[in-house]
């Protein structure tokens, strides 16, 4: 775990190193974050927009911006571009979940006898912005669950119970697949 939250405090911010090497944007992290809650607040406003029915959603709460949960979505931002991949799972075999207890976040101990499960985790990549990652991400283009869209937007009663928001944007350069990387982690404890 010392090793994990070691890792979050040495971090680049954006400018903090030349743009040569993947770097954090906490500032479209935010961006993200403020358009996912408005869409949650305003579904029906942006459902033709972004191609999704209002039947499927409602209204829901702000979510809770949740420090643990951003610098683990920082944390796996930043890992895809550095180790440039693009999965749910890390090359070591480990997902979100793992990374969420390592950091104290309480979780019930059924969501971590896998070690590559993920309750949590919507990932991106490509997108320019954070506002734009949100919008792919409910788009879900390719994806026939539209499970990224549940998970963000609070379908359903299992994700409607998740509460807290991390978010993680990170921008590469061209020796990466993708110029952005974004991960978002809304979960709940225990």
């Amino acid at each position: 775990m010392k090793a994990l939250i070691s890792l979050f405090m040495v971090v680049p911010l954006i400018g903090a190193q030349p743009h040569s090497a993947p770097f954090l944007d906490r500032s479209e992290a935010v961006k993200a974050f403020n358009h996912l809650n408005d869409i949650r607040k305003q579904p029906v406003r942006y459902c033709q927009q972004l191609k999704f029915s209002p039947v499927q959603v409602v209204p829901r709460p702000a979510l809770i911006w949740n420090d643990m949960l951003a610098r683990v979505a920082e944390h796996k931002a930043l890992d895809m571009a550095q180790r440039n991949y693009f999965a749910h799972v890390d090359p070591d075999g480990f997902g979100i979940n793992h990374y969420l207890k390592q950091v104290g976040y309480d979780l019930d101990p059924q969501w971590l006898r896998d070690p590559k499960a993920n309750n949590f985790e919507s990932i991106q990549a490509g997108c320019m912005g954070g506002k734009q990652a949100i919008d792919c991400l409910i788009i879900d283009y390719g994806v026939p669950s539209k499970g990224h869209r549940t998970h963000l937007l609070g379908v359903g009663d299992w994700n409607a119970s998740l509460v807290d928001i991390g978010i993680g944007y990170v921008r590469s350069d061209s020796t990466t697949a993708y110029p952005t990387y974004t991960c978002v982690i809304i979960a709940k404890h225990r």
